[in-house]
């Protein structure tokens, strides 16, 4: 296993390059770079007799750009050099894990991204904890009463969560019960409340979690179904092999069998992709979630960035969440070999 390993960091190395290659080249031919939008920006406060130093200024009323500050422009973004200098130069920084500053936000990358963790692990890290802990249970409870009532209703209920969009259901929930046209019970935006520093330790803690109520219960409601059923598939491919057979021939009890039998067997395709989830929590983000309970994590981030073509937020991002999730898929395919002794990853000596 620890060769494997070993191979397996080995081949993260051409992976990240090939992604940073990727990403550069996309980002040499996407039209409207960060030159051309601030460009665009200085037409636009034309009639100003003068832009802030701030914005890097170089437009000049109806005189137009000026080749030189055009120049000035260029450099300022590091556009300047050539493309196979630039990506070197990249590549060289990155593995220092020296990501720059951001164009727009003028402030490091890493600050930035630190900035907006707080919201997208509140939010991946509730809705892992409270998939897992409803559906494990559930999807148990389904296979053991398959094809009864309560199989048929609760399958009914989790496919209809399923069907409704996450974003639909936020604007539902904040019409029902965020001071919209019917009761004011939760708080609209934001993750605290204003005046959360005043506030004692404990009120803090309930200011937030009442504060992320809406936004999990918009982000769980869809994940539900999946991993439910999953669970259930799961136990009844377990219930029909042969060694349950027996078991129950034998005449232990159907509990005994379930969870002393069953469970570890079944578990199996679940509790390995607990490293992916749990690492995917950390960083998280929905975009439309965040916009419509007003959090500012790295789902907005991302697409801002986007936008807004700051290429260093948007080519770290890409970088860290690779690596993470390289990782995570490194833990979760060594999962496999501690959960059950009969997979291995090499010849037996």
């Amino acid at each position: 296993m620890l060769a494997y390993s070993l191979k397996r960091l080995a081949l993260m190395v051409p992976t990240l390059f090939g992604i940073l290659l990727l990403t550069f080249l996309v980002i040499q031919f996407v039209p409207g770079g960060p030159v051309e939008l601030l460009i665009a920006e200085m037409q636009n406060h034309a009639g100003q007799a003068e832009i802030s130093v701030q914005s890097a200024s170089v437009y000049r009323g109806g005189s137009g750009l000026d080749e030189a500050r055009l120049a000035e422009l260029r450099a300022l973004y590091g556009f300047d050099k050539p493309a196979l200098q630039r990506f070197v130069d990249m590549v060289w920084r990155y593995l220092c894990f020296d990501f720059g500053q951001s164009f727009y936000r003028h402030q490091s990358v890493i600050a930035l991204i630190a900035e907006k963790l707080p919201v997208s692990i509140s939010l991946g890290i509730w809705t892992f904890l409270i998939t897992y802990l409803t559906c494990i249970p559930l999807g148990i409870r389904k296979a053991v009463k398959n094809g009864t009532p309560f199989d048929v209703i609760t399958s009914t209920l989790i496919l209809v969560g399923y069907a409704i969009p996450g974003f639909v259901l936020g604007i539902v929930l904040l019409v029902l019960f965020g001071g919209g046209s019917f009761w004011d019970v939760f708080p609209l935006r934001g993750l605290t409340s204003d005046n959360w520093a005043e506030l004692s330790w404990y009120s803090k803690i309930t200011d937030y979690l009442w504060h992320m109520v809406l936004p999990i219960i918009a982000s769980v409601v869809g994940n539900f179904a999946v991993m439910t059923m999953l669970t259930k598939n799961s136990f009844l491919e377990e219930m029909q092999k042969q060694y349950v057979v027996t078991a129950r021939a034998k005449g232990l009890a159907s509990n005994v069998v379930l969870y002393k039998h069953i469970f570890r067997n079944a578990m199996i395709p679940l509790i390995t992709g607990f490293p992916a989830a749990f690492m995917f929590a950390f960083f998280s983000g929905s975009l439309l979630i965040e916009t419509i309970f007003s959090l500012d994590g790295l789902g907005l981030l991302s697409y801002q960035s986007v936008m807004q073509r700051d290429y260093p937020v948007v080519t770290a991002s890409l970088y860290i969440f690779t690596i993470l999730g390289l990782i995570a898929k490194l833990l979760s395919d060594l999962s496999y070999v501690l959960i059950d002794p009969r997979i291995h990853f090499g010849a037996r000596g």
